[in-house]
Parts: C-alpha cells; sequence; structure tokens
C-alpha cells in the first residue's frame, strides 16, 4: 500500500485526487494540506510514502515547503503536481528536493504510474518537462561550458535519471546492474558536491 499525502490549496481537486487514488488498489491517501504551513507543521508526524505539491499557495510556495519538508521527512518522496512548466521553476523544484514533476493535465492512469515509480525510485515526469530537461542537458552539454567532471558513463546514467528512468531501466538501456548504477552515482556525488539524484541531475544541467 503506497500512502499518499496531498499539499494544495484547491479543495475539490484534492478532494478528487483523494477519492480517485482510495479506490485505486494498493493506494491510499492518508492527509490533504490547504497550505505549506499545515504540511510542515502536521505531515512529519505521519509521513507519508509519496506526497503531491502543487508550487503555487498561498503564504509558504510548494518549492520552499518542499526544501524544508526534505529536512523534516528525508525519505518521502515529492512530486511537484503544478500547472507550471517553465524551465525556472522545474529547476528550482529538482534543486529543492523533489523527486519529479508532473503537470495536471495528466490522465488520472498517468498519476498513479507515476507514484509507483517514484515509489520504485524512479524520477517520474510530465512528457513535455522531461523534454525540457533533456533539451537544457543538450543545450548545456553543446556549450562546451561544462567541467570536465564526470566520466563519459556517468553522464550517461545522469541523462538517463534527466528523463526519469528507474534504476531498472537505466540498467537494461545502459547494460549495467542496479549495483553498478549506485556505484556510479555515489561517484556522481562525490564529485558535485550532492545529497540526492534529484540535486545531481539538476547541478550537472547548470555545469
Amino acid at each position: 500500500m503506497i500512502s499518499v499525502s496531498i499539499v494544495d490549496d484547491e479543495k475539490k481537486l484534492c478532494q478528487s485526487i483523494a477519492t480517485f487514488l482510495n479506490s485505486a488498489p494498493g493506494f491510499r491517501c492518508t492527509s490533504i494540506y490547504g497550505n505549506a504551513e499545515a504540511a510542515l507543521k502536521h505531515l512529519p508526524g505521519n509521513p507519508p510514502d509519496v506526497v503531491l505539491m502543487d508550487i503555487n499557495m498561498a503564504g509558504i510556495n510548494g518549492i520552499e515547503c518542499v526544501k524544508r519538508l526534505k529536512g523534516l521527512t528525508p525519505q518521502t518522496q515529492i512530486l511537484m503536481f503544478t500547472i507550471y512548466e517553465d524551465t525556472e521553476q522545474i529547476f528550482k523544484a529538482l534543486a529543492a528536493g523533489a523527486t519529479g514533476y508532473l503537470l495536471k493535465r495528466l490522465e488520472p492512469g498517468e498519476l498513479l504510474q507515476a507514484i509507483r515509480d517514484v515509489y520504485a525510485g524512479g524520477s517520474p515526469m510530465s512528457n513535455s518537462i522531461a523534454r525540457k530537461v533533456v533539451a537544457s542537458f543538450q543545450l548545456a552539454n553543446s556549450s562546451g561550458q561544462k567541467e570536465n567532471l564526470l566520466s563519459s558513463r556517468e553522464e550517461q546514467v545522469l541523462d538517463c535519471l534527466a528523463q526519469g528512468l528507474a534504476y531498472k531501466q537505466i540498467g537494461d538501456q545502459l547494460g549495467i546492474s542496479i549495483n553498478t548504477i549506485r556505484t556510479h552515482l555515489r561517484h556522481i556525488y562525490e564529485k558535485l558536491h550532492v545529497q540526492s539524484r534529484t540535486e545531481a541531475v539538476a547541478k550537472y544541467l547548470r555545469l
């Protein structure tokens, strides 16, 4: 059973998603918070597996809420769930600690799959968001501004992570084991001075 919490000020949308999740096998919506302040106060006491986080809320915005929640509940995976798809918001959210980025226009079945993916270790993104991330990666790569920090294999692993692939998918695509992927990630973290895969992707794309 994957437990999910929703942080969003759209009450009708939250109730609709909660009803949908509770009717889907293997999912349970454990809490809904109408603002970041309430989430920061109550969510750490009963942390879910996954949080769906809106960006534009009164008071503390969703990106700042992600940053604070990751310090309080580091094991909880946070998916941005928003209408915003500009590059700046995407990278701010990933740098804050979000594990994926979804647009609210996605189909219900896609939402369930994204929650499954992030719970299994992936970094799901709506297709248009993944395209922006990959485009930024390619632009940075072609600009010649990247520091020669990483090996070609480490760059391939990061490229796959930027596309939202789970470890098993990366292993299948690159022909390497999950343990080898973890070894590459450990080296990447050391070289880029980061603590998570989302921080690594965000920092690498900006080098």
